[in-house]
């Protein structure tokens, strides 16, 4: 699989219905091609459903549903694919962080397997060329020209073969991409605490869908606790049921010391530095995994519906 193939594939998709979808396409000074999903247009929940799929490279399948009443009275965001390690780690994982003059957005998608300089890639054992590249920004703003120049010179490519989309966290194209995060977070979660990620075969993810924030501060709290207390993810694994035992208990949110607040608080005590925050805090309320050997099913975690009302209320 090439995953920036397969991502400029559904990519095309969303650019052919640029209009009906409330985004804009554009070339800049550097002949890169970026697509506003959020930024200075209205963007939707079409939008943010194919932008998330394009992060996750196309090998995931992203909807908006009715969520679970006793969580939260809106929709929820699900995620579902049989290519976890691929979608999830190689491509949707925000682990690019890009800046410029007056720029700063955190970058996911699967140019990130190009430019493979992340510590992740040698330990999944992936990593790929590609005459073209794809890339998810969130931010508030559009990538300068230095951005551009400096994401291709990353990859390899001609600016001309980079695309971009981007969406401020502060929309409702950005809210559904980072809360259709739900199995990403839980896969990392695992490899964090050295869980074999080639033994997970598929995921599926839950999460409630928080009202579009009023600024990007806000719209991180709420996206993330949307995960952190009302995530819920379903892992179908290999392995035997004693491992599964060890590990399950480390994997949910509620394993950090830093679990129990709304993330707005957590973020100023760590004086707005994600870096500072506990990162086994970064993880679904509640993992369930399926052992696909043995049939057994373990589920670790709860839900705290009372954080995703305080959070999305504020």
């Amino acid at each position: 699989m090439n995953l920036n193939e397969l991502a400029l594939r559904r990519c095309e998709r969303l650019v052919q219905q640029a209009t009906e979808l409330n985004i804009a396409v554009l070339r800049d000074e550097t002949g890169a091609r970026i697509v506003d999903c959020g930024v200075h247009v209205p963007g939707g929940i079409e939008a943010g459903i194919a932008l998330a799929e394009v992060c996750l490279a196309g090998l995931g399948r992203v909807d908006v549903v009715p969520c679970d009443r006793d969580l939260w009275t809106g929709s929820a965001v699900t995620i579902r694919t049989d290519q976890p390690v691929a979608a999830c780690m190689a491509s949707q994982y925000a682990g690019w962080q890009v800046a410029g003059e007056k720029f700063f957005a955190m970058g996911s998608g699967p140019m990130r397997a190009v430019r493979g300089r992340e510590e992740l890639f040698a330990h999944i054992g992936y990593k790929e060329s590609a005459d073209a590249v794809v890339g998810v920004l969130e931010a508030g703003k559009l990538p300068h020209e230095d951005v551009c120049h400096h994401l291709a010179a990353e990859c390899r490519v001609e600016a001309e073969k980079l695309t971009l989309l981007v969406a401020p966290t502060a929309s409702l194209a950005g809210t559904i991409q980072v809360v259709a995060r739900s199995v990403e977070t839980a896969l990392h979660k695992l490899h964090e605490v050295g869980f074999e990620l080639s033994l997970v075969r598929s995921g599926f993810g839950a999460a409630p869908l928080p009202p579009v924030a009023g600024d990007h501060l806000a719209g991180i709290g709420r996206t993330n606790d949307a995960v952190l207390y009302g995530g819920e993810v379903t892992l179908w694994v290999d392995g035997d049921d004693d491992a599964l035992r060890e590990f399950g208990p480390q994997i949910p949110s509620s394993s950090s010391p830093d679990h129990g607040h709304p993330f707005a608080e957590i973020f100023a005590r760590y004086d707005r530095d994600f870096y500072k925050i506990d990162p086994m805090l970064f993880s679904p309320a509640v993992v369930t995994l399926n052992n696909v050997e043995t049939g057994t099913s373990l589920r670790f975690g709860e839900t705290v519906p009372q954080v995703i009302h305080q959070s999305f209320a504020s």
